[in-house]
Formats: C-alpha cells, sequence, structure tokens
C-alpha cells in the first residue's frame, strides 16, 4: 500500500488479516487526520471493518492501526501503550514520516501499488 502525504510517498506492508484485505478493498481513499497527543494521526473509515483487538504494550513509529473497528490510526512516535488495536500495515520507512504528517490536520492518500503490496 502506499501513502502520499504532502507529496511524500511511503509503503505500507499490509498484515495478512481480514481487517487489511478490507481496507484493500476501500482503496483508494482519501482521509483528513487529525493530530492526537502529538504522536499519532487518526480519521474514521466510510465503514468498519473486522477487528481483532490486540495490546501490542509498545507502538512503533510507522505502525498502521485500526481502532475499534472504524478508525484508522497511522503513528508517527514510538511509546508504550495499554490500547488494543487491529493491525492491518506497517510504514517501511519513517524517516520523513514525521515532517510530511506535521503538525495538525494532515491529507493522507491511501492506494495500493503493484507487486505484494
Amino acid at each position: 500500500m502506499q501513502l502520499t502525504i504532502n507529496n511524500h510517498s511511503f509503503t505500507a506492508d499490509l498484515a495478512d488479516t481480514a481487517a487489511a484485505q478490507e481496507l484493500r478493498r476501500l482503496l483508494p481513499l482519501t482521509l483528513t487526520m487529525q493530530d492526537h497527543l502529538r504522536n499519532e494521526k487518526h480519521a474514521e473509515l466510510p465503514r468498519r471493518l473486522s477487528s481483532d483487538d490486540q495490546r501490542p504494550g509498545r507502538i512503533e513509529a510507522g505502525d498502521v492501526m485500526l481502532w475499534q473497528g472504524q478508525t484508522i490510526v497511522v503513528f508517527y512516535e514510538s511509546f508504550s501503550s495499554p490500547y488494543s488495536y487491529t493491525r492491518p500495515g506497517k510504514i517501511r520507512d519513517t524517516q520523513h514520516l514525521k515532517a510530511a504528517l506535521g503538525t495538525g490536520n494532515a491529507h493522507v492518500r491511501f492506494v495500493m501499488k503493484s507487486g505484494r503490496d
């Protein structure tokens, strides 16, 4: 999957889960993602996806998670977390992710790219 944020492209590997397959069927999708706690951007999806919530304990920058079945979250900071998520994907290279997302809202385009994603 490819995420485009302010003319920066990021590749994310999709997990082998029902949620990831359902997300794939929603694409292409452009979302206005709001900042939360200066460590993530989140937005509501057009519909609820399957969830298999797990408590990862630690969130890593680049994690693409589903919260409560309908909120997609892109994390740009790493930290410990007690919350439960379903993981549909993970961004491969996060070097410029935080800068691309910036402060405040971010417009993020999710598309499928050719190949294994």
